[in-house]
């Protein structure tokens, strides 16, 4: 059932405007930084998702397949959010408040909650988690400063991005426990199949 669309002020808007009037006195350096972040960031996790790939080539089948799950779970963890987004229908804080944001405000009916950058940061920081320590850690870290800039910026209240970190999360953990139980048979087939240059150097 969709439900009618809702004003999320009432949950944290007041954090939000701290927030964004924060970020309008701020120095341009950093105003210019947390942006260029909000905006592009998202690629910064591609990369990590095909340097694990290729470290994880070098370590057998197992751990390349384990890689090459890791941005098809982003993917389905951001099918889930856009899902939520349609049913929940929160409109935008800077649609809401008479606040000014560094970033143009997106146009009516692009719903605020969850927030897909958290979502798709989260899920590929825990994602990769499965295929490197060093590399989830250094996500962990990126997708803690993609869900803040978000905020910073002016597109989302703070509760949106804390839910797209915590669905993203989850349905990562989730999905890479399940991949684990993987059969041998399944990573022998491919091995053995064309694919098997994307699993083993």
């Amino acid at each position: 059932m969709i439900l009618v669309a809702f004003e999320g002020s009432s949950i944290d808007g007041e954090e939000y405007t701290d927030v964004v009037n924060s970020a309008q006195h701020a120095p341009g350096w950093l105003d210019s930084t947390v942006s260029a972040w909000s905006t592009y960031g998202l690629a910064v996790f591609a990369v990590l998702m095909v340097v694990g790939w290729w470290r994880a080539r070098r370590v057998g089948a197992d751990a390349a397949m384990t890689a090459l799950a890791v941005p098809v779970v982003v993917v389905a963890a951001y099918g889930i959010d856009s899902l939520l987004k349609t049913l929940v229908r929160e409109n935008r804080p800077c649609q809401t408040l008479r606040v000014a944001t560094l970033e143009a405000c997106p146009a009516q009916g692009d719903w605020s909650f969850p927030s897909n950058h958290a979502t798709i940061a989260a899920a590929a920081a825990v994602a990769l988690f499965f295929v490197s320590r060093r590399l989830g850690a250094v996500a962990v870290v990126a997708a803690l400063a993609m869900a803040g800039s978000r905020v910073w910026v002016g597109v989302h209240y703070p509760h949106d991005v804390v839910a797209g970190v915590t669905v993203g999360a989850l349905l990562a953990l989730g999905a890479m426990v399940l991949l684990r139980r993987r059969p041998e048979s399944l990573v022998q087939r491919i091995t053995a199949g064309r694919l098997r240059p994307l699993l083993m150097s």
